[in-house]
């Protein structure tokens, strides 16, 4: 027998009376939500709450400016949601325990926000406050949840993970900067081919972030577009003809995102297109991230029977049971990060797949992975900048040794000899283990100074 049993009261929604937790701000549906959703223990993401509180404070602001709410009400639904959102992220999330599987449009967290935000106004104003018919006003959870979907994604690219990604490219080209002395021995299919500059390598991982962040960026325009005002199904019944644009002014207003409504909203609510477009990029920079990773990894293996081209930041033991082994845990981290991002755009292609006809239904599960996907780049990739890429060392003798006996560089006497000549140059070099230089020297006429000058790993690499 539980010896300390919740206390309760009794709430009351259009389907009867139940129990709900005495001191829960929410009321009948949240609990109801919470009853019939035991599912994963997993919540919406904080920040898709704290953007469906903003779309809430915009929509009763637009709703006081055209008259649809008395001012006392409009101004105490702005102010529970300010109290709301000035909160801290565990104490805000104890008030909105609904589970990310639940019903597809998300009613249920549109609901729950309803409920909390409509009792701590009711309290404020020491009146009832009615979650669907004043904190709800021009609403439907059908326009209220593809538009916090959108804003909460878009903050989140803006605040958090866009920076990071240009902090990613910067430390990147520092570090190129700081390499660019360095010439290694490239690598096509694993194997031993043509010299290049350290920075050449790491401008390529540059590019292909930059690429990438720049791709992300011109997606949103999209994401800046909302459903809000589009209700049940797109006709915007319920709503003030205005409600749209003015719920878009306050909003940018209120966030200093540049918000307006969608083009359609029978595209913005029947699909969720914008999304999926956003989920590909992300995970296109997984990809990328993936192999700049790997290739850490594999110029960090050894230290005695690997490449060891670089050491990597030592951060912690690397083995229980190896006394002395330092693993490449940042690398290991993003490339667990990559497959992660890559697996919840699976996900969520199949859910941008469920619009059927005027409302996607798994709304919910596109917002949790896609605001996961942009968490977990966001923070590995400040990691992967500051404690893999900035804090490397190069192992110049290493690098060295390896050129000096690299046979490829013959490719650079093709011109001179022919490739056939040049390869049988190789495999003896090869074979002998011998320099690629003394074997050339015995093999043609072009003289030693010639050869060194024409094999020089530097020179090879292109000019500066």
């Amino acid at each position: 027998m539980n010896a300390n049993p919740i206390k309760t009261r009794m709430e009351h929604d259009s389907m009867g009376t139940l129990a709900v937790p005495a001191a829960a701000l929410y009321g009948a549906q949240t609990q109801r939500a919470v009853d019939n959703f035991p599912v994963s223990g997993q919540r919406l993401p904080v920040a898709f709450i704290r953007a469906l509180l903003l779309v809430k404070q915009a929509a009763a602001l637009a709703n006081l400016r055209l008259k649809q709410l008395p001012p006392n009400l409009g101004h105490s639904i702005t102010d529970a949601c300010q109290r709301l959102l000035a909160m801290g992220d565990a104490e805000l999330m104890t008030h909105f325990p609904v589970d990310v599987f639940q019903t597809g449009s998300g009613t249920s967290s549109n609901m729950n926000a309803n409920e909390v935000v409509a009792t701590l106004a009711g309290a404020a104003l020491g009146e009832p406050v009615s979650p669907n018919d004043h904190v709800n006003a021009g609403q439907s959870s059908n326009d209220v949840i593809p538009s916090a979907l959108h804003v909460s994604a878009a903050l989140q690219l803006h605040q958090h993970l866009l920076p990071a990604l240009d902090h990613l490219v910067l430390a990147t080209r520092l570090k190129a900067n700081s390499v660019h002395r360095f010439v290694k021995t490239g690598r096509t299919h694993l194997m031993d081919a043509m010299p290049v500059r350290m920075s050449q390598a790491l401008e390529g991982w540059a590019q292909q972030i930059e690429a990438g962040t720049r791709h992300l960026r011109a997606l949103m325009p999209a994401l800046q577009g909302l459903a809000q005002g589009g209700t049940a199904v797109g006709t915007g019944v319920n709503a003030h003809p205005q409600f749209a644009r003015s719920f878009a002014d306050e909003l940018s207003v209120l966030t200093q995102v540049d918000f307006r409504p969608a083009d359609n909203y029978f595209a913005a609510m029947g699909s969720q297109d914008t999304a999926v477009a956003v989920s590909g990029q992300l995970k296109a920079l997984a990809v990328s991230l993936m192999k700049i990773a790997n290739d850490l990894r594999w110029m960090n293996s050894g230290p005695l029977a690997g490449l060891g081209e670089i050491e990597l930041e030592a951060l912690q033991p690397g083995s229980s049971i190896m006394p002395g082994k330092v693993n490449p845990v940042i690398p290991e981290a993003t490339a667990m990060v990559a497959a992660q991002v890559i697996g919840n755009d699976a996900a969520i292609t199949i859910a941008g797949q469920s619009g059927n006809f005027e409302l996607n239904v798994m709304l919910p599960l596109v917002a949790h992975n896609l605001l996961g996907s942009i968490e977990l780049l966001a923070n590995v990739s400040r990691l992967l900048a500051d404690k893999a890429i900035a804090s490397f060392t190069v192992n110049e003798a290493r690098l060295q040794e390896a050129l000096s006996r690299n046979p490829i560089l013959v490719t650079a006497l093709n011109p001179l000899i022919g490739y056939a000549k040049a390869a049988e140059i190789a495999k003896q070099a090869y074979r002998e283990g011998r320099p690629i230089l003394d074997v050339a020297d015995e093999q043609t006429d072009l003289g030693r100074e010639r050869l060194a000058q024409l094999l020089d790993p530097e020179t090879l690499t292109g000019p500066g």
